[in-house]
């Protein structure tokens, strides 16, 4: 069985949890073995009895001889195999529950070792790493916690970000997020938003690093990004990560409803999110963790608010590229946890 301290390893893991453990093949008899002996030897007795007040009787002939001694046998191998079939049902039953608390602890182990090495640092502790090189700016920042990397932690990176005039920017939809930007600051556009809220992919994205700093030089924006990431580092706590989770699609007529304020049922399939695990985790979380209780309606807040701007000048097809990033993702697990689509 299970041992009740948390294993520290893979092997340690497979070690404690005794999956190889098999039960002790020479036990003594148990109830159901000691019940049939007792009713065997009654029935015996019993026989015995018969034929000892019976009298004296003739030589059975062959026939009779055989139907005798099936008569006498068979309810004694019908006691036993009775008997034998209890305790095997018995041992297989106590294997199931031994396979049952096995995987059980092996799911704990998983998570606390997923929290072990989640980077929990914020982005306001990451860019007070920014360092001045040379002639240009490097920001630092980190891939956040919503994608799995294969060493099992969130990676920092520096990306550069190359001044371009407004000759070269490519005419792109401006956001209405936050203030006017001054001059010869480009404002936050459509595409740029939609890439911050998927936040970078790797240490490599660079466009997903420029889109996340010029995001974060937006006001309004920044207050969106900043709560998203502060949720799903929470998330990421608990092993549960935006690019595990598959969500069903929904049309962007259903957002542009809810950006205009309408909830409930008749936006049912904004909810996308159906992972059971994910969904109790979360939901177990936000009735016993106060802070990441307040952290998820911070959010769901600064989405909504968000996304109403953005419905007002987005096309359908930049609204369905929106909720498929990793922030969308978490809004709609959050938003199914909390009755939203209710």
């Amino acid at each position: 069985m299970a041992e009740d301290k948390e294993p520290e390893s893979g092997s340690t893991a497979r070690r404690d949890f005794g999956i190889y453990s098999q039960p002790e093949s020479g036990r003594s008899f148990g109830p159901g073995e000691v019940v049939a002996s007792i009713v065997s030897v009654l029935w015996l007795v019993l026989v015995g009895g018969f034929f000892l007040f019976a009298g004296n009787t003739s030589a059975p002939d062959t026939l009779s001889a055989v139907m005798m001694i099936v008569a006498i046998g068979l309810p004694i191998a019908l006691i036993w195999v009775a008997a034998i079939t209890l305790r095997t049902s018995n041992e297989m039953r106590q294997e199931a529950q031994r396979l049952q608390s096995a995987l059980d602890a092996m799911r704990h182990a998983y998570i606390n070792q997923a929290q072990a090495h989640v980077a929990r640092p914020s982005m306001e502790q990451r860019l007070d790493e920014i360092a001045a090189s040379a002639r240009q700016t490097e920001s630092a920042v980190a891939t956040f916690a919503s994608r799995r990397d294969a060493g099992g932690a969130a990676a920092a990176a520096a990306v550069q970000v190359q001044p371009q005039s407004a000759a070269r920017m490519e005419e792109q939809p401006v956001l209405a997020l936050g203030p006017q930007p001054g001059a010869g600051q480009e404002p936050l556009s459509t595409d740029e938003f939609i890439r911050a809220l998927n936040f970078p992919d790797s240490p490599k994205d660079k466009d997903g690093f420029r889109a996340l700093k010029r995001a974060l030089d937006d006001h309004a924006a920044a207050k969106l990004i900043r709560a998203a990431q502060d949720a799903l580092t929470l998330l990421s706590q608990d092993g549960i990560y935006m690019d595990d989770l598959k969500p069903d699609r929904a049309r962007p007529e259903l957002w542009r409803r809810f950006a205009q304020g309408e909830r409930g049922r008749a936006i049912a399939a904004l909810g996308g999110v159906r992972d059971r695990t994910s969904l109790a985790l979360t939901a177990g979380r936000m009735r016993q963790d106060t802070i990441f209780r307040d952290a998820a309606h911070h959010f769901l807040r600064q989405f909504d608010k968000a996304f109403a701007d953005f419905e007002k000048i987005a096309t359908d097809q930049e609204i369905v590229n929106l909720a498929e990033t990793r922030t969308a993702r978490a809004f709609m697990l959050f938003g199914r946890v909390t009755g939203i689509f209710a």
